[in-house]
């Protein structure tokens, strides 16, 4: 974390990368009492959060409801800024729902959690955290934020954070995922959708969990490897977009794509299209990166 003179801006490049650690299953009781310094947040509660950091450091976990790593990194972080008895707060977005707000920050993969000094953003990690690293980094942000002069105490946001309830076939498809189940996950998005063809939530899940489904027992040196000697072929451009989305490349992504569209006809050139609908539902309709690539699209269609 930087100890100079202000705060670092917005960006997830060079930020702590903590995604390949374990979530112990540790401080269970921390944030006892019913106090609470963690809610959820819309993007019309922003600007008072904003206001809120310049008293003390403010969270902001970025990740999806419907996402099991999400939920599971928000509920140790809350636990973690619970213990600090109001030297510190956290806000919880849903980045699929209020992708404005995942834009202001420049986050290209969720979960990600960044912290707000005086408005400042200040990048933290992204992916899952253990404990004790996230207890180090947030020891080091008081630390910078009494450079600014933050050192004041928060009230309560209130009793325990509530969770929006998810539906029936929701709930089923994200104990499947936190079950490593991803056919049965997929399973229940696709009976939600039989159920509510408009239901936007499954739509992105579902993407989501066939995406989970097609990394796994994947190598990713051989998948680029063979992207990159076979431009023309179908599968291997795929899986390589995969591995871009997942990596948090979507626009290499989404270009990849484009191009493999453009300079192929018949059954390929509609798989490809397919898949690259499939992503920017993964990634959000609302998202500047797939109005971009939307717009690319119909240049090589049409």
């Amino acid at each position: 974390m930087s100890t100079e003179n202000e705060p670092r801006p917005a960006s997830t490049r060079g930020a702590i990368d903590l995604s390949a650690l374990s979530m112990p299953e540790s401080a269970q009781n921390a944030g006892e009492g019913g106090a609470t310094w963690t809610k959820r947040i819309t993007q019309a509660d922003f600007q008072a959060i904003v206001e809120l950091s310049a008293t003390a450091p403010i969270l902001v976990s970025l990740g999806a409801a419907s996402a099991a790593p999400s939920v599971e990194l928000d509920e140790l972080v809350g636990r973690v800024v619970d213990s600090y008895g109001g030297r510190l707060g956290l806000v919880l977005v849903d980045a699929q729902q209020e992708a404005a707000v995942a834009q202001a920050f420049r986050v290209q993969q969720i979960p990600a959690v960044v912290a707000l000094v005086k408005g400042q953003p200040v990048p933290l990690f992204q992916g899952a955290a253990a404990e004790e690293q996230i207890r180090s980094l947030l020891d080091e942000l008081l630390q910078l934020a009494a450079q600014h002069d933050v050192t004041g105490s928060l009230p309560p946001f209130g009793g325990q954070v509530e969770e929006p309830e998810l539906p029936p076939l929701h709930q089923e498809a994200l104990e499947a995922i936190t079950a490593g189940d991803y056919a049965a996950a997929a399973a229940a998005y696709r009976k939600a959708l039989a159920e509510k063809p408009n239901d936007h939530d499954a739509e992105a899940g579902l993407a989501n969990v066939e995406l989970l489904g097609r990394m796994q027992d994947k190598d990713l040196s051989e998948i680029r490897s063979a992207a990159a000697a076979a431009p023309d072929d179908l599968q291997a451009q795929l899986d390589v977009a995969d591995v871009d989305v997942a990596g948090g490349h979507v626009d290499d992504a989404f270009n990849r794509l484009v191009v493999f569209i453009g300079r192929n006809a018949g059954d390929e050139r509609e798989a490809a299209r397919t898949r690259l609908v499939d992503l920017f539902k993964i990634i959000g309709t609302q998202d500047e990166r797939v109005v971009s690539a939307r717009q690319k699209l119909a240049r090589v269609l049409f």
